[in-house]
């Protein structure tokens, strides 16, 4: 266990920060498989924005790497591309 109190705050914050990450990052996960089942283009082309937003946003955060949400986006624009 921890003998300093600035090192009982740290696991504290890092508890919270994790639940957060892990919040997002569910969340985002959730969006992609979402998207992933959809068949129909018009659906998917007025939900790409937001996806995007998203997949930067939780990047910026550094939830998750700018090379994933890059990876990502290209592969749902491919999917969104495909549908007829």
């Amino acid at each position: 266990m921890a003998n300093h109190k600035s090192a009982l705050k740290r696991i504290r914050q890092n508890k919270k920060r994790a639940l957060h990450n892990k919040y997002y990052a569910k969340t985002m996960r959730n969006a992609v498989r979402k998207f992933r089942a959809l068949t129909e283009k018009d659906e998917a082309v007025k939900l790409y924005p937001g996806m995007q937003k998203m997949l930067d946003k939780l990047a910026k955060t550094h939830i998750i790497h700018k090379n994933k949400a890059a990876n990502l986006k290209s592969s749902l624009a491919l999917h969104m591309n495909k549908l007829g």
